[in-house]
């Protein structure tokens, strides 16, 4: 079965850090350029990161730059979201993507608030 499961969301301080894997199946995932994208509460979703397939590129929207690291292990099937510094702009609820094969996660919710 071709899928990706998201985890890790919660309920976080200003300033906290978390930590969101990606687990992905049924697929060749090492082949497979990953995206995170996230839709905060009213407004459309948008992307947040991607990695190329073997990882040695990646690149990430303007607001999380310099805060948000990913990465992936194919030897797990995983990619992961590393954010530090946490805004309460970042609530939102986070999905992993495969752009090629237009499947996205069923996401996790991110709750930044003191």
């Amino acid at each position: 079965q071709v899928q990706l499961v998201e985890s890790g969301g919660g309920l976080v301080q200003p300033g906290g850090p978390l930590r969101l894997p990606c687990a992905a199946s049924g697929f060749g995932f090492s082949s497979y350029l990953m995206n995170w994208y996230r839709q905060p509460p009213g407004k459309e979703r948008e992307f947040v990161a991607y990695i190329t397939s073997a990882g040695g590129s990646t690149n990430y929207a303007d607001s999380v730059k310099g805060r948000f690291t990913i990465s992936r292990d194919n030897a797990k099937n995983t990619v992961v979201l590393q954010m530090n510094n946490l805004k309460p702009e970042d609530t939102a609820v986070y999905y992993c993507n495969v752009p090629r094969l237009s499947l996205y996660g069923p996401g996790t919710q991110v709750t930044v608030s003191s």
